[in-house]
C-alpha cells in the first residue's frame, strides 16, 4: 500500500501575521491538493497540524473532540488545511501536535543552546504550558501506525480521524529551557517572564497541552517523557557536533 505523510507546513507563526496569502497557500491549498491526489488515486494521507488551534481559558489537557478557537493567521490556516484534507480525502490522518523540534533545522532546542553560549542569561516565557514533541518520536510513532495496518493488525479506515502526539509531560517555555541548559551542561541563568513582557505579533495559546489517550488506545503507542526525549536529541546534537554548541 502506498501512503503520503505531508510533513510540509508555513511554520512562520508571527511572520504570517504579515504573509497571510503565503501561509493559506502552504497551509490550506498545499495540503488541499495533496489530499486530493491522493483521495485519487485511494492513498491514506497523514497529515500534521498543531496545538495552536487551541486557544481557550481551560486548563486541562485538550481532547480530541474539544472546541478550537483558532488565533491568528497560522493557527487559523493550520485548521483549514484540516478541513480541507477531510474535504478532499476522508481517509485522511490528521494528528496535531505541538513544541516540536529535533537534532535538524532550527527549533527553539537549538536557538536556546546558541543563545546559552552567547549570553550568561535569558529570560524565558513562562505563562504557556504545554508539551516539547521530539520529532523522531512523532515519526516513530507514525511509522508503527502503518507498520500495522500494513501487517494486517489495522483496517486502514482506523487511521481516519483527528489525533494528538506530543511527548508525555508537562512544561512552559521556561521549563523547556532550563531543562535544555541544566541537561545540556550549559551556565545560563533562565529568568522567567510573563507573555505580556514578550509580546509577539501572533498569539500563543496560554495552555496547550494534548490528551493522547486515542492515539494511545488505539494503536498501542507507548510516548516517552520529554525530558527524556530532550536527552536524547541533546545526546544527538554531541554526536553529530562534539558538542551540542556546533549547532
Amino acid at each position: 500500500m502506498r501512503w503520503v505523510i505531508n510533513c510540509a507546513a508555513y511554520t512562520a507563526v508571527d511572520k504570517a501575521e504579515s504573509e497571510p496569502e503565503k501561509a493559506r497557500k502552504i497551509n490550506v491549498l498545499g495540503t488541499k491538493n495533496l489530499a486530493e491526489a491522493c483521495a485519487e488515486f485511494g492513498i491514506p494521507f497523514v497529515h500534521f497540524s498543531t496545538d495552536y488551534v487551541y486557544h481557550s481559558r481551560q486548563n486541562t489537557p485538550f481532547q480530541e473532540t474539544d472546541r478550537v478557537s483558532p488565533k491568528g493567521v497560522y493557527a487559523r490556516t493550520k485548521l483549514a488545511g484540516e478541513r480541507a484534507a477531510f474535504r478532499a480525502q476522508p481517509l485522511s490522518m490528521v494528528i496535531r501536535s505541538s513544541w516540536v523540534y529535533s537534532a535538524f533545522g532550527q527549533n527553539f532546542v537549538k536557538t536556546m543552546l546558541r543563545l546559552g553560549r552567547e549570553r550568561s542569561e535569558l529570560k524565558v516565557v513562562a505563562d504557556q504550558i504545554g508539551t516539547p514533541t521530539y520529532a523522531p518520536d512523532l515519526a516513530d510513532a507514525v511509522l508503527k501506525i502503518i507498520q500495522k495496518v500494513e501487517s494486517g493488525e489495522l483496517e486502514k479506515e482506523s487511521i481516519a480521524g483527528i489525533w494528538h502526539y506530543s511527548n508525555e509531560g508537562v512544561a512552559s517555555w521556561y521549563d523547556f529551557a532550563a531543562a535544555i541548559f541544566e541537561l545540556g551542561g550549559i551556565d545560563c541563568h533562565v529568568y522567567p517572564i510573563a507573555t505580556k513582557d514578550f509580546p509577539t505579533a501572533a498569539q500563543r495559546p496560554p495552555f496547550s497541552v494534548l490528551d493522547k489517550s486515542k492515539i494511545k488506545a488505539a494503536f498501542g503507542i507507548d510516548i516517552p517523557h520529554w525530558r527524556e526525549s530532550l536527552r536524547r536529541c541533546l545526546t544527538e546534537l554531541f554526536r553529530k557536533c562534539g558538542t551540542p554548541f556546533g549547532v
